[in-house]
């Protein structure tokens, strides 16, 4: 990515959120702070781009901390049991951060990507929400994820998005209970998918590392 574009992305990100920009670019604090070494624990396979298909879209865990940090500032998810359900889907939906498209089965859902894999239709409310966002053709779900992915804050953005804006009380307060029955009304009744043995792996993980007090 160009620097130029790089800054002109976070300039959006900081006039849209009313924040400095030094938060945006990963100054977290307090329930906000996350370390690489946390999200190694989460995602072990994160600590380096080998053995990815598409190397332009991996992160590293080191590489991704900041732009975590960055959505949980941008939408004020500070519930350390939301952060962790958060952190668990994007680590399984992007294969621990190796990638930001849909390419499974081959060739994959054109349009369907950033970091929790995001589907077309709420890639175009997430990218309609970013004011300033620049995208060549708004009616082509592969130029909105183009112009998402592009930038590094957006791209680890689309999951705290989704959760502050698609989510419900109901479901939110559940998941801030930490409990796995809040996670998974969360999978089910929100994000519209269905409990499996490795999300559940990446959760358990993600609430043991960031040390979420579950309560029922």
């Amino acid at each position: 990515m160009r620097p130029s574009l790089l800054l002109s992305s976070l300039a959006v990100l900081a006039t849209a959120s009313a924040m400095p920009l030094s938060l945006l670019v990963g100054k977290g604090n307090g329930t906000l702070f996350l370390t690489t070494e946390q999200l190694l624990e989460i995602a072990p396979n994160a600590k380096t781009c080998d053995g990815g298909d598409f190397a332009e879209e991996c992160a590293t865990a080191e590489q991704a901390v900041p732009h975590i940090v960055s959505s949980f500032i941008r939408y004020g998810v500070t519930s350390r049991a939301e952060q962790a359900a958060l952190i668990s889907l994007m680590a399984l939906e992007s294969g621990e951060f190796k990638y930001n498209r849909n390419h499974f089965p081959p060739p994959g859902n054109p349009g369907q990507g950033t970091r929790n894999m995001q589907s077309p239709d709420f890639n175009k409310q997430y990218a309609a929400s970013i004011p300033g966002l620049h995208i060549e053709n708004p009616e082509d779900p592969d130029s909105v994820l183009d112009a998402l992915v592009a930038c590094p804050e957006l791209d680890f953005g689309s999951a705290a998005w989704f959760l502050t804006t698609q989510c419900s009380e109901e479901i939110r307060s559940g998941l801030q209970t930490g409990s796995q029955a809040g996670w998974e009304k969360y999978l089910t009744d929100c994000i519209g998918t269905t409990v499996t043995d490795d999300r559940k792996t990446y959760w358990e993980r993600a609430i043991k590392t960031l040390n979420v007090q579950q309560t029922s």
